[in-house]
């Protein structure tokens, strides 16, 4: 709970130092898949193999808050979203609850159209298997940090995004086969971000 209060205070304080900030809600689709899953699986004969497994991209949803303000002719863009994922394996689905600070900084380049990228930090709410006995337990760590870069359209108080989500490291969560072999899946999304705002 530390942590969440400290990207909420991360976010004010980017506020707060803006002299003139627009503020606005947001929301929208999010489609892609958390990362590996690694595993150990029993072949016949006493024999075993490791195995990596990519899971299925899905859809799943964000909804949250933003403000945008800008300085010698950029613009700085913190968020605070509430993001769902679900990803799916051959074993199991895996759902990722997060909280989301995107901090971009961007340009406009042709009219309403604009570039953005920054980073992503990551507070993971909660995370849990679906569709089967096997138990996972916590993420490494409940903060990771990624990136986003992306595009949007702004038609006087209304917003349109598109971006994409990468990682720079994995957050790894482990779980544990009734084989007692254990298993490990990256938290962290690569994923596509569509999204659409209103500006107060």
């Amino acid at each position: 709970m530390k942590k969440l209060m400290l990207l909420v205070l991360l976010f004010c304080g980017s506020i707060i130092m803006a002299q003139e900030a627009s503020f606005g809600i947001k929301g929208g689709l999010n489609y892609g898949a958390t990362g590996e899953y690694n595993g150990h699986q029993e072949a016949a004969g006493d024999l075993s193999s490791n195995f990596t497994e990519d899971g299925e991209n899905q859809r799943g949803f964000h909804v949250g808050i933003f403000s945008k303000f800008e300085i010698v002719g950029i613009f700085i863009q913190p968020e605070l979203l509430y993001t769902s994922l679900n990803t799916e394996y051959s074993d199991f689905d895996y759902k990722l609850d997060k909280i989301d600070l995107p901090v971009l900084a961007g340009v406009n380049v042709l009219g309403p159209l604009n570039i953005k990228a920054g980073p992503s930090f990551q507070y993971v709410l909660s995370n849990e298997l679906e569709n089967t006995s096997l138990q996972i337990g916590d993420v490494e760590n409940e903060i990771s940090v990624g990136y986003q870069l992306g595009a949007g359209l702004e038609l006087g108080r209304l917003g349109i995004d598109v971006r994409y989500e990468g990682a720079f490291q994995e957050n790894n969560t482990f779980g544990e086969m009734a084989t007692e072999n254990n298993f490990t899946i990256d938290s962290r999304a690569s994923q596509w971000i569509l999204s659409a705002s209103y500006a107060f």
